[in-house]
């Protein structure tokens, strides 16, 4: 029994330490923090809704250059479509002209010269040459295309009369 009497003065005594301690802190604390902190957090507060203003800016910024590349893309694309449907063209003009020429050199071989093989030479001719000029347009509308932005940049960097 006075080992239990030992552990319940030892209990007691540890408890009146712990009730000292918290009377210590209890009115530091009740004061609540003090001004220079108040004014520290403030200011923290006021820097990170800044931040997170840049970064909202930044990413409308970056989604809209990001939409802009894309449709600079898309374009490129389109023209680059065009450019092969052109050489396409050129290639299925300039076979029809061999196989038109091939009959024609055959018919005159013969000795006999056909009308009918000579327009159909020189309307295969024809078109070969509409089907290149179509294609130089595109590959010169590609070409334009690329340098567009180089262009704009260097016009962009210049300074006008009024900087200078």
């Amino acid at each position: 029994m006075s080992d239990i009497e030992e552990l319940q003065r030892r209990i007691t005594a540890a408890m009146d330490q712990v009730a000292f301690g918290l009377a210590k802190i209890g009115p530091a604390t009740a004061a609540g923090p003090d001004e220079d902190t108040l004014r520290l957090l403030d200011e923290e507060r006021t820097a990170n809704a800044q931040l997170q203003e840049r970064v909202r800016g930044l990413r409308t910024k970056s989604e809209a250059e990001l939409a802009a590349l894309r449709a600079q893309v898309d374009q490129g694309h389109a023209r680059m479509a065009q450019l092969d449907i052109e050489l396409q063209r050129v290639r299925r003009a300039n076979a029809q002209l061999s196989d038109a020429c091939a009959a024609l050199r055959a018919a005159n071989a013969e000795g006999v010269g056909d009308a009918h093989l000579i327009n159909k030479t020189m309307l295969a001719e024809l078109e070969a040459l509409r089907a290149a000029r179509a294609a130089d347009v595109a590959e010169a509308s590609v070409i334009l295309a690329s340098l567009q932005p180089l262009v704009d940049s260097v016009t962009d960097s210049k300074p006008t009369q009024g900087d200078a």
